[in-house]
């Protein structure tokens, strides 16, 4: 899991402390004062090539070019001219690194899901935006399992009504969990749809609403205008946008335009167990200012693990 990113992270710390130890060989000061000399600065010319292969590697590894600047802005802020024990090279650089990733990862504001959902006005009404093949209806059906691991009811509505598949798909999925599936015939109002699961929950006293959408192209107007009219009748407690790890910045730029055109309150990346560069969950945050909620790492049930940026930082820096 992001083996790629891992290994260029982890070239740019060893790059770093080479180019630090090296300065410290050929400083005529530090030979005359030996032991007496302890720390070295790296300057801005020091920087300049490690920081350049970097920005490469970091595009390489599908980290979008606006997340990449930062990054190595903030790290050159870091880096130059700072005073470094020669004996903690490696460790300060770091730490520097991550405590740059972690602020790419920190959105406006962070969401405790279960929390949310415990706290909210019922039913609360999740909406699950994102385009076709990012595996939007089985993560709906993994949210739903979670839910009711943590005790609350929960009915889906079918608002995908652009395909045939996916209403089938989605009733089968609630069969297999006991699940009502709200659900129109293909072609009819999604925004109805939704409204009818919601109008059950109330009647029922049921929890949770999780609701599904069309995913056709970000950039047909027709799909963005059908997911301005859901959100205007359902009022959605959380819009959440559902995006593949594996197709990188395509999944970012999805993010953004969503976010642009409805406003999105969290994300679920899936696939992230088969991501070798881990640039995208790197970039969402940061080019959306909104959270990473969750993760999708296998195909079963129980195969969606909460989003955490330190074990996501452990993952691509060394120990």
């Amino acid at each position: 899991m992001f083996q790629s990113l891992k290994k260029r992270l982890d070239s740019f710390i060893g790059k770093a402390e080479e180019t630090a130890e090296q300065k410290a060989k050929l400083t005529v000061e530090t030979k005359v004062k030996g032991i007496l000399k302890r720390k070295i600065k790296l300057s801005e010319r020091d920087l300049e090539n490690i920081l350049w292969n970097l920005q490469l590697d970091l595009i390489q590894s599908d980290v979008a070019v606006e997340t990449t600047d930062l990054i190595i802005e903030r790290l050159k802020e870091r880096l130059r001219d700072r005073e470094i024990d020669k004996d903690k090279i490696r460790e300060f650089v770091r730490n520097s690194l991550r405590e740059v990733l972690m602020d790419v990862l920190t959105p406006e504001r962070d969401i405790d899901f279960i929390e949310l959902i415990r706290n909210s006005e019922k039913p609360v009404r999740l909406v699950f935006l994102g385009i076709n093949g990012s595996g939007k209806t089985s993560t709906i059906a993994k949210v739903a399992h979670l839910l009711m691991k943590n005790n609350f009811s929960v009915v889906f509505a079918a608002g995908d009504t652009f395909r045939a598949g996916a209403i089938e798909q989605l009733t089968k999925l609630g069969e297999r969990l006991g699940i009502k599936t709200i659900a129109h015939h293909k072609g009819s109002d999604s925004a109805a749809v939704i409204y009818d699961a919601i109008e059950h929950a109330k009647a029922r006293k049921i929890d949770v609403v999780l609701a599904d959408t069309a995913g056709r192209m970000q950039t047909k107007v027709n799909l963005m205008d059908e997911m301005k009219k859901i959100c205007r009748v359902s009022k959605p407690t959380l819009k959440i946008f559902v995006g593949d790890a594996l197709t990188g910045n395509d999944a970012v730029d999805q993010a953004k335009t969503f976010n642009r055109e409805i406003g999105i309150d969290a994300i679920i990346l899936t696939k992230m167990d088969a991501d070798v560069k881990g640039g995208s969950a790197l970039s969402i945050t940061n080019e959306t200012k909104k959270p990473i909620i969750f993760m999708g790492i296998g195909q079963g049930i129980d195969d969606l693990k909460e989003f955490d940026p330190e074990w996501f930082l452990d993952k691509i820096t060394e120990k």
